[in-house]
Parts: C-alpha cells; sequence; structure tokens
C-alpha cells in the first residue's frame, strides 16, 4: 500500500484485524485489497460523506459501498467485533472496570417503533447499490 492516510489502519492494528476478516474471493473472484475497502469505509464513517464522494485512492465506492453492505447484512462486523474484543481482553487491553450500565432511558422518536426488523438485504453480484425493487405491498414510484 503506497502512503497511508490519517485515520487509516496502522500496521498494528491491520495484524490484529486481518485473522478476523472473511477470505477473500469467496464469491466467484478475487475480492479487492481488504485493507484498502476498509480505509475506504472508515473514512466514510469519520467524515460523514456521501459513498459516491469518497476519494479515489479507497478503489471504487461502489466495491467500498457493496462490501460494508455485505458485512453488516450477514454479521461480519459483530463476529469481528467479538473477536477484536476478545483477542484485546486475553491481553489485558480492556479495563472493565470503565464499563457501566445505568437505569437511564431514552425516549425514542414516535417513528422509531415502527421500524421494519428485517436485516438488509445483501445485494446480488451485478446489482447495482441504491436501486431498490417494487415490493409487493407498495404502489409503484414514489409510494410512501
Amino acid at each position: 500500500m503506497s502512503g497511508m492516510g490519517r485515520g487509516d489502519l496502522t500496521n498494528a492494528e491491520w495484524v490484529r484485524l486481518e485473522p478476523h476478516l472473511p477470505a477473500s474471493g469467496q464469491r466467484g473472484g478475487r475480492w479487492n485489497d481488504h485493507r484498502r475497502v476498509i480505509n475506504g469505509i472508515l473514512f466514510r464513517v469519520r467524515t460523514g460523506i456521501p459513498w459516491r464522494d469518497l476519494p479515489e485512492r479507497f478503489g471504487s465506492w461502489k466495491t467500498v459501498y457493496e462490501r460494508h453492505r455485505r458485512w453488516s447484512a450477514d454479521g461480519t462486523w459483530d463476529r469481528i467485533l467479538r473477536a477484536v474484543q476478545a483477542d484485546a481482553d486475553l491481553t489485558g487491553r480492556i479495563d472493565w472496570s470503565m464499563v457501566s450500565i445505568d437505569s437511564t432511558s431514552c425516549r425514542a422518536h414516535q417513528h422509531a417503533a415502527g421500524a421494519r426488523k428485517k436485516k438488509p438485504r445483501i445485494p446480488k453480484k451485478g446489482q447495482r447499490p441504491g436501486i431498490t425493487a417494487l415490493t409487493k405491498d407498495s404502489d409503484g414510484l414514489g409510494a410512501a
């Protein structure tokens, strides 16, 4: 990887993270470099920019978006978090005395109660991100 950008994974972080990532090329071909794509995801999360505005150094914005979406839907991010936390706990890098749970409650927005419970769908190969098919219960374009 040629120069690292501010906020990119360090070599030490990458060494800890890499063993927990899915094998490259499981879905019919060789995937783009995981480190480059993850750095793109981190950049997008850190800056809040639209996916399409990702700098070219992270590769195609569509690749970065699809990898993030796929790993969110199939539980990869959850497995990575649990594995990295377990590694950190084994080496004493987590101070559990700083973890606290209280009984404070937060009021949710009125629309929060009606959210769909289904996991996000994993886009099929060749399908463009951001394009959704009409559902059985929709009235067509512009349906609310």
